[in-house]
């Protein structure tokens, strides 16, 4: 059981860690040579010079400018300095509005910490009831209601404060949906003109024994959307050429590395082994040796891409199809295309930088297996990651690790190593522990079919957030508790276990503190560093680089990592919103990180951060329902726990709230969530007829051809081969088509011959 000494330890290692961290970016951060480490995203605007190219020859690798040292805090009010318009117009609205979600976090906190330890703190604390329990506990643990005994009146505090802290939260929910939802509505009215406003992605083609999938797409659109449709880029299959581009260009990244190497030595080649990783196999001259590689892989790469052309096979049931306007595109893309609606499934194209392009060759058929599967091994996977997370808890409990390893308890019974262990330890076990599980649930949402990074980084959010919220928070609680009270469960009588188990629940409180303290302070301190960045850019610079292309390639900016820091954001409103009630003690650690992150993170997003992609604010009807649903949890815990204290009489006026969280979240999702999923027709219309009067003579069609070529093609002398190039064929009326048995053409045909008749040929023959 940690006590007040332990956390007060826990707090000084991380807020030492944090200070190291800080303190080390400011002086690394003022270096020229880390230039590219802590600034790419100017480099890659354009918009920063190397300080390398000029001056003195120590003044390119060192600052020798006294006062800058002197001034090493500057980074943090200039990442406040800059307002949000320009934020958004330098980092896009995604950025601006991720960093808002910590904005939410102090909007919602910081009132209810105020009014925590006004009101509850001093209810709780001047009570004795943990000492007349006998069960095990700390000072901290009086701060919380464990220490209110069974029906008192004083839990007409704590019912008082749950409904004031869910009406606060409610309300800072409704302003910031509506806030975001504008927000959303005129970046997507002043945004210029992207390929994915015109472009629609059509999946499960039917199949025609007449007619290629090219040839399909053209003569459906042209009879379904004569009007609006413009051109078409199907789906190649090049998932094989892209490994062999991806695996040229780490041969080319080796030869360049060897090269380099000669030219400083002349007087000896380089030598390398054939086997793995370099080190077994037979030794031969590296120089030779990889430009022979390149050589076997230029060749096969030239064999696949005649394969893609040549090949029908190789042309997947999907297609990207462009439209005149965005009003022609949100039209199809919001309708059913068919009778059947399993065929010709239209959806909005992601932006060409966004899409996945591996998961567009996965048959559709196979997307509702591969989900179930998924379902399945994330079920498993949640299920056997409780051992580890029980393991973290015993390193919180003393008597189980003595007893386990008596010959430690000498060393354990130390002050400081007592308070390390338990203040300290805990959450930097849990933390290790959860390092794999992003890469491993974002590998789970690949295998699940879905086209877009965006998307899957949403999904592999809600993963995680699942993950925490039963294994990091529910188990953790459970398997904690048990263990601590373990005494306690085995010498009463039955009737008394709910009892002990409802006081034992808020003692888990000062795990959670350890753990924010171990993610949330060190954690985002360490992130501003970015430690493994800068040594392999380093490494990259000395071994790689000759030029300026290679310096700028050998930038790693990242990016804000949705899938993984978003769902850890979540877990501390979880914990926030469930021990408000419970125990206030913990609300500063979570406002403090709240704070912290929203300026470290902010600052990263302005300088380092390169966006992948821009979904307008896609994600934040999944904030909202998380924040949701962690606001209910805290509720209904609330009322097992009173339940637990004899205050059953409260369970009917708590009731009333999760009853009223859902049907304002209802209410949420019907007025705002609409804005996030669909593309108005008339917004769509207004910004047509605005660009059409200010650029009547804008070619669209140059314009949206080759945005959906693969990028193994793109740049190569080849490509024409995979876009539609024929500017007289989309032009006219006719409807060409190789079809004989016309059964996706809407109006049977009376006409022999191999191409269609056109549309106002067919419209004077019924009035015939």
């Amino acid at each position: 059981m940690a006590t007040i000494r332990d956390i007060g330890l826990s707090a000084a290692i991380n807020i030492l860690s944090a200070v190291v961290f800080l303190l080390a970016f400011a002086f690394l951060r003022l270096q020229p040579i880390n230039d590219r480490v802590y600034f790419p995203k100017w480099y890659l605007k354009g918009a920063r010079e190397s300080p390398t190219h000029g001056g003195a020859f120590v003044r390119k690798f060192v600052n020798l400018d006294m006062r800058s040292y002197f001034k090493f805090l500057s980074w943090m009010p200039a990442a406040l300095k800059m307002p949000e318009d320009e934020l958004i117009s330098h980092a896009g609205l995604d950025s601006a509005i991720y960093l808002r979600i910590y904005l939410v976090g102090l909007k919602i906190f910081a009132p209810i910490s105020i009014l925590a330890f006004i009101v509850l703190v001093p209810v709780n604390w001047t009570n004795d009831t943990l000492d007349l329990l006998a069960v095990q506990s700390s000072n901290i643990d009086k701060l919380s209601i464990s220490n209110i005994p069974a029906r008192s009146k004083r839990f007409i505090a704590h019912l008082t404060m749950a409904y004031v802290f869910t009406f606060w939260t409610c309300y800072v929910l409704l302003r910031e949906y509506e806030i975001v939802a504008k927000m959303r509505l005129r970046f997507l009215a002043s945004e210029k003109r992207r390929p994915d406003q015109f472009t629609v992605l059509v999946r499960n083609i039917p199949p025609d024994p007449d007619e290629s999938i090219g040839e399909l797409v053209e003569h459906f659109f042209l009879v379904n959307h004569p009007d609006h449709y413009l051109t078409h880029q199907v789906v190649y299959n090049a998932n094989k050429l892209a490994k062999l581009v991806k695996e040229k260009t780490k041969m080319q990244n080796w030869l360049d590395y060897y090269q380099l190497k000669f030219e400083r030595n002349a007087s000896k080649r380089p030598t390398t082994k054939t086997g793995f990783l370099g080190c077994f196999g037979s030794k031969v001259d590296a120089i030779e040796y990889y430009t022979s590689e390149i050589e076997r892989i230029e060749s096969e790469e030239a064999e696949e891409r005649e394969k893609i052309v040549k090949d029908p096979k190789s042309v997947v049931p999907a297609a990207f199809v462009s439209f005149r306007s965005r009003w022609g595109a949100a039209v199809c893309a919001q309708t059913q295309q068919t009778s059947n609606p399993t065929v010709w499934l239209t959806e909005w194209a992601p932006e060409p930088r966004d899409v996945y392009w591996d998961n567009l060759s996965i048959p559709f058929v196979s997307l509702t297996v591969r989900r179930l599967i998924v379902a399945v091994a994330f079920f498993f996977l949640n299920f056997f990651y409780v051992i580890p997370i029980a393991f973290v808890q015993s390193l919180a409990n003393l008597e189980g690790i003595e007893k386990a390893a008596p010959f430690l308890k000498p060393l354990i019974e130390v002050p400081t190593i007592k308070s390390f262990i338990q203040g300290f330890l805990p959450g930097i076990a849990l933390k290790i522990f959860l390092i794999l599980l992003p890469t491993i649930l974002m590998f789970m949402s690949k295998v699940e079919g879905l086209t877009s990074i965006s998307s899957l980084e949403r999904r592999s959010a809600s993963k995680y957030y699942i993950f925490l919220f039963f294994n990091v928070f529910l188990a953790s609680i459970i398997a904690g508790s048990a263990l601590e009270q373990l005494k306690s469960y085995i010498h009463q009588s039955a009737n008394e276990i709910p009892k002990t188990i409802g006081v034992a629940i808020p003692m888990k409180a000062t795990f959670f503190i350890t753990y924010i303290m171990v993610d949330g302070w060190a954690g985002v301190a360490g992130e501003i560093l970015r430690l493994k960045p800068l040594v392999i850019f380093h490494l990259k610079n000395f071994f790689l680089v000759k030029t300026e292309k290679d310096r700028e390639e050998a930038m790693d900016p990242g990016s804000i990592g949705f899938d993984s820091n978003e769902p850890q954001i979540q877990l501390y409103f979880l914990l926030g919103l469930v021990y408000a009630a419970v125990t206030p003690f913990l609300l500063p650690f979570i406002l403090i990180f709240f704070g912290f992150a929203y300026v470290v993170y902010r600052h990263q997003i302005i300088n380092v951060y390169n966006q992948e992609y821009e979904s307008a604010a896609a994600f934040w009807p999944s904030v909202h329902g998380r924040i949701i649903t962690a606001l209910i949890v805290s509720q209904l815990l609330l009322l097992g726990l009173l339940s637990t204290k004899g205050a059953g009489q409260s369970t009917p006026v708590l009731l009333v709230l999760p009853v009223v969280t859902f049907y304002f979240h209802k209410y949420c999702k019907n007025r705002y969530e609409p804005t996030f999923v669909k593309c108005p027709l008339q917004e769509a219309m207004k910004k047509d007829t605005l660009e059409r009067a200010r650029e009547p003579g804008f070619d669209i069609k140059g314009y949206l051809i080759n945005a959906y070529i693969h990028p193994v093609f793109k740049g190569d002398d080849d490509d024409e081969k995979f876009s539609i190039v024929d500017e007289t064929e989309a032009e006219q009326v006719l409807v060409p088509t190789k079809r004989q048995s016309r059964r996706n053409t809407p109006v049977p045909s009376k006409y022999n011959g191999s191409e269609s008749p056109s549309l106002p040929e067919i419209i004077n023959d019924q009035r015939l």
